[in-house]
C-alpha cells in the first residue's frame, strides 16, 4: 500500500500553508484522498502535483492557467489537440515572458544612469539621462509628441 500523508506533513514537507492546501482542494487543482475520518490523504503523486504547482507559480502561472491547462497527467487517454492547446498556451506564456525580461532589462538600465547621474551629477550626465527617458518613451508610445523644451523645464528632449 502506497504511503499518504497528512496534511500537516505535506505542509511541512513543502512549505506550503495548511490553510493553501485546503484551497488548493477546494478549487480542484490537488484533491487529495479522504481517510475514514474525513482528513485529507496525500499519495505520492499529489506531492508531485504540488511540487509542479510550486513551480509553475514561481513561473508566473496562475492558479486558473494551472488547473485549466495542465491536468493532463491524470487523464487515462490525452486527445493530441489536448497537447496543441497546452502548446500553444506555452508559446504566447513564454513571448510574455520574454516581454517582460526586455522590459525589466530596459527598467535596469534606467536606473543605472539616474543612479550614475545622481553620483556625479554634471549637465553631460544629466543628458545622457535625459536621452535615455526619452528613448524609453518613444518604446513605450511609438512616437515622440510635440513637447517643447520649456516643457520640460530645460532638459533637452
Amino acid at each position: 500500500m502506497e504511503k499518504q500523508y497528512s496534511i500537516t506533513e505535506v505542509s511541512r514537507m513543502l512549505g506550503i500553508p495548511k490553510d493553501t492546501l485546503r484551497y488548493y482542494d477546494r478549487i480542484g487543482v490537488v484533491s487529495p484522498s479522504r481517510g475514514h475520518n474525513s482528513y485529507r490523504r496525500y499519495s505520492r503523486d499529489d506531492i508531485v502535483d504540488l511540487m509542479n504547482i510550486q513551480i509553475m507559480q514561481y513561473a508566473d502561472f496562475s492558479l486558473e492557467e494551472i488547473k485549466g491547462k495542465f491536468q493532463f497527467h491524470r487523464m487515462q487517454s490525452v486527445d493530441p489537440a489536448y497537447f496543441q492547446e497546452v502548446t500553444e498556451f506555452l508559446d504566447a506564456k513564454k513571448a510574455e515572458t520574454r516581454k517582460k525580461i526586455t522590459h525589466l532589462e530596459k527598467v535596469s538600465q534606467l536606473l543605472d544612469v539616474a543612479v550614475k547621474t545622481l553620483r556625479d551629477f554634471n549637465p553631460e550626465s544629466d543628458q545622457r539621462l535625459a536621452m535615455f527617458a526619452r528613448e524609453i518613451y518613444r518604446d513605450l508610445h511609438k512616437k515622440e509628441p510635440e513637447i517643447t523644451k520649456e516643457d520640460c523645464d530645460g532638459h533637452q528632449i
